[in-house]
């Protein structure tokens, strides 16, 4: 005989079960009874509809009553809400909301799928709000998105940080609304740690919402156009998105007699059954088992739901299926970022005194050398002692989803820490790098159950240091100038060894960018006696937090020998904010004013700012796919074939060069006109200025008698033949002369290699210069490396990554360098004593000596040794 069943509710798990049951067998009665109008739509698409990015409706709509019921022969109740179960007698009532009647109807087994509702707290003042909206379905979202279109709102406030609020905001200022976002906890986005939300908070900050954390609303006033905060603050505002969470939908249970668990949600066994056999429960308003930890909990989400609806349908027709519990696998667009999550996060194992590990790393998108890559900040937590993944976290403009899914997928797999770098990952340039960042993760994490280094994190280490704990900065004392923790000493990993005598403690702790030199500091320091922790993530996650412009700081993108690069920033600069296309007018101020009265209205702008047409753009400009200094240098050359007044469009990926435009422009006297992050590109309009300052000669200061002369100079030392250290002396040269320095290489001893011809002539030299010439490098091309050489197999392995990597040879920075005018001086002392001639220089370079050298060390801001 052919079973009868119920199911209550559809969306994703009652139309699941439906759909599952039907094709498993073709005599089950299937009856669907949805209290709304739609029974199946793509919930987590509203957001989107409502901010423009979903065209149409329909799209929407997954599956309607009319096709579903002839494609899957079943009884499809829409605007059918069932009010009561009778376990005894195995009856439902239903109430036909369209007529208003009410009828029962049988079942031998029933689905509960009711889903969960939005809270909404009885606030003082929320019941006469008349612009505050919740988002749940169709007709929600039919009403936001109305009175957006119809009454044009300015302002709106978004109160909750989780999915629907940021979604919500991010789509509300789409739509050209000024957002304030309300959230009571710390942080946005619970599913992630604070630090990982750090990089979100700026993020947001950035596009111009107005992020409020730890505060609540006290009461609403004014028909809800006044918000008043706990701490005080009121917040004006045309709209009130209320997005603080979901209750599961328990009444029909709860009358039923059915037990409850957290939260008031339906307790099921693994079969997803409730207390009574017959009936089960699946979706957002069931209890169920968290997969990392086995405890209770509630986690609504689409997937989970959608699985439980297939299992549903497969016991109910004999099938033994399970479930095995939720992993808590999300994903979220927050503006041009994401962030993605699974398994547990340090405030759970916290909560439930699970001991665990964490790692940090900030592993590139893809490629390097490929365009268009941006660091992923990529957080794993473990166990050290079994390796077992506890979760994971990530936020990235690319490929932060890939990799949590890749994670996710080694939970549910049974995989451990140790398992991670044994993944063989896709990888092609495009789209990943040979050591994927999963497998990146797993190296650390190995390093640390293995006892190769101790970590410190974050959120520590000030303490450490307040406690007269002794921290060693091993990065170069340029990426000092981007940023540092206070009360650090900088020994350059590169001196470590030799310097050891410097430090007075055998207990210390250090750090670099991200973690990958400390790590090498740490072997050294330990070999030699020391004991040590490491920062995790190094100063990149620990600036997301403290440091107070973290958005450069957390997108500074990194080498693959995890050095910063300097002056990066990942997001659209604020010079280009006024140039907005969706003309947002963000106070700079708090939303808060006295409580007495509402914020007042900003000034208007100036009418020629608001009239201006936008600039016509006279040249277009890609520097995609250069490394610093690659797309300044560009810059340079095409500004000077320009006009004054005309206008420049740049595009570039390299991460640096929203940051870098910016400082340029303020040093020649150019005018930045917009600077934003664009189509996976960072673009910037240019205006030439009045006076364009050439690149090796800035304009002469207005002369104060008081004042001295500005030392706009920089000048170097090179006494090294090394390569590695050649490429680093002329790329440090080209940005100074980018930036409009006069700069002077003086090349001493060894450094005079570097300067040599590959096809010098033929010279005249006594029998010590003839040795010298056979020992040492005939040019450029020849030049070992300071470490790892290899007998010549170190420099061709560093050439050939800097080709692979679109990174110019020696050869093309140096006459890159020279015609940017960085002038290069061969010291004629050192060359007597080589037996160097002039004739076996390249073009260009002056003979000088000490004299002229510090006559232009003089007049130098900036004087180096290398």
């Amino acid at each position: 005989m052919a079973k009868k069943v119920v199911i209550v509710g559809g969306v994703a798990g009652g139309a699941t079960t439906a759909a599952r049951l039907r094709r498993l067998d073709e005599q089950t009665e299937i009856v669907m009874a949805e209290r709304g109008e739609y029974i199946s739509f793509a919930n987590c698409g509203l957001p989107y509809y409502i901010g423009g990015a979903i065209q149409e409706r329909d799209a929407l709509l997954v599956q309607t009553v009319e096709g579903m019921s002839k494609k899957f022969n079943m009884d499809i109740r829409n605007l059918s809400e069932v009010t009561r179960i009778d376990r005894e007698r195995k009856v439902v009532e239903i109430k036909n909301l369209k007529i208003g009647e009410t009828y029962e109807e049988s079942y031998d087994v029933l689905v509960l799928s009711p889903g969960a509702s939005p809270i909404k707290p009885p606030i003082p003042g929320i019941n006469e709000a008349e612009a505050l909206f919740t988002l749940r379905n169709i007709p929600d979202t039919d009403k936001i998105k109305a009175y957006v279109d119809e009454q044009l709102p300015k302002k709106a406030t978004v109160i909750g940080g989780g999915f629907i609020g940021v979604e919500m905001a991010e789509n509300l200022w789409e739509r050209g609304v000024e957002v304030t976002l309300v959230e009571m906890a710390d942080q946005i986005m619970a599913p992630i740690d604070f630090e990982m939300a750090s990089i979100l908070h700026q993020h947001l900050r950035e596009k111009g919402v107005n992020l409020v954390l730890e505060d609540g609303v006290k009461s609403f006033e004014n028909n809800g156009k006044i918000i008043n905060l706990n701490s005080g603050k009121q917040i004006d505002t045309d709209l009130v998105i209320l997005a603080i969470g979901v209750a599961p939908e328990n009444k029909l249970a709860k009358e039923a007699g059915l037990e409850l668990g957290l939260r008031g949600a339906i307790r099921v066994n693994e079969r997803l059954q409730t207390a009574d056999e017959s009936i089960y429960a699946i979706g957002d308003a069931i209890e169920v088992k968290d997969y990392i930890n086995g405890q209770a909990t509630h986690i609504p989400l689409a997937w989970p739901a959608n699985r439980q609806g297939r299992i549903v349908a497969d016991h109910i027709n004999g099938i033994d299926s399970k479930y095995q519990g939720t992993l808590g696998t999300s994903i979220a667009k927050v503006f041009d970022m994401t962030v993605a999550a699974t398994g547990n996060n340090e405030k759970t194992l916290k909560r439930l005194g699970i001991s665990y590990d964490v790692v940090h790393v900030h592993p590139s998108s893809h490629a390097g050398y490929y365009p268009g890559a941006f660091p992923i900040a990529l957080k794993l937590i473990f166990d050290r002692e079994t390796g077992k993944i506890f979760g994971a976290q990530a936020v990235s403009y690319d490929g932060a989803d890939k990799r949590i899914d890749v994670l996710a997928t080694a939970i549910k797999g049974g995989m451990t820490i140790f398992d991670l770098p044994d993944l063989e990952l896709a990888y092609a340039p495009p789209y990943s790098s040979a050591k994927d960042p999963v497998n990146m993760a797993g190296y650390a994490a190995k390093n640390i159950a293995e006892g190769l280094v101790e970590t410190v994190q974050w959120h520590e280490i000030n303490d450490i240091l307040a406690d007269g704990g002794y921290l060693i900065d091993v990065r170069e004392p340029i990426e000092r100038d981007m940023g540092m923790i206070e009360g650090s000493v900088n020994i350059p990993l590169g001196e470590l060894r030799d310097r050891l005598d410097e430090i007075p403690t055998k207990e210390v702790y250090v750090y670099c960018q991200v973690g990958l030199r400390g790590y090498l500091a740490s072997r050294i320091l330990i070999q030699a006696g020391f004991k040590v922790c490491n920062l995790d993530g190094g100063y990149k996650t620990y600036s997301c937090v403290f440091e107070p412009d973290a958005s450069e700081n957390c997108g500074t993108p990194i080498s693959d020998n995890g050095v910063a690069q300097r002056n990066h920033a990942m997001e659209e600069i604020a010079a280009g904010a006024a140039q907005s296309s969706v003309g947002l007018a963000v106070e700079a101020a708090p939303v808060a004013q006295a409580p007495t009265a509402p914020a007042p209205a900003p000034a208007p702008a100036p009418a020629s700012a608001v009239e201006a047409a936008p600039p016509t753009v006279k040249t277009t400009l890609d520097a995609c796919g250069l490394s610093c200094p690659g797309p300044i240098m560009k810059v340079y050359k095409t500004i000077g074939e320009m006009q004054d007044g005309e206008v420049m469009e740049v595009h570039a990926t390299d991460p640096g060069f929203a940051k870098d435009i910016k400082a340029w422009c303020e040093k020649t006297g150019n005018k930045l006109i917009s600077n934003k992050f664009e189509d996976k590109k960072f673009k910037a309009q240019i205006m030439k200025g009045n006076v364009v300052v050439p690149m090796n000669t800035m304009a002469a200061p207005v002369e104060v008698p008081t004042a001295a002369p500005a030392k706009n100079g920089a000048t170097m030392v090179v006494f090294s033949g090394d390569l590695d250290k050649a490429i680093a002396t002329f790329i440090i040269a080209s940005g100074a002369a980018a930036m409009g320095k006069e700069v002077t290489l003086f090349f001493t001893f060894w450094g005079l290699n570097i300067l040599k011809r590959s096809d010098a002539p033929a010279t005249e030299k006594d029998m010590m210069a003839k040795m010298f010439s056979m020992m040492m490098p005939k040019g450029a091309n020849d030049l070992p490396l300071s470490k790892m050489n290899m007998g010549g197999m170190g420099s061709k392995m560093i050439k050939t990554v800097m080709a692979n990597k679109n990174v110019d040879s020696l050869e093309t920075l140096m006459k890159n360098a020279m015609d940017a005018g960085v002038k290069l001086v061969a010291c004629g002392m050192s060359m007597d004593i080589m037996g160097i001639a002039k004739e076996e220089l390249i073009d260009g370079v002056e003979i000088g000596g000490v004299a002229s050298y510090l006559g232009d060390a003089e007049d130098s801001g900036l004087n180096l040794f290398i």
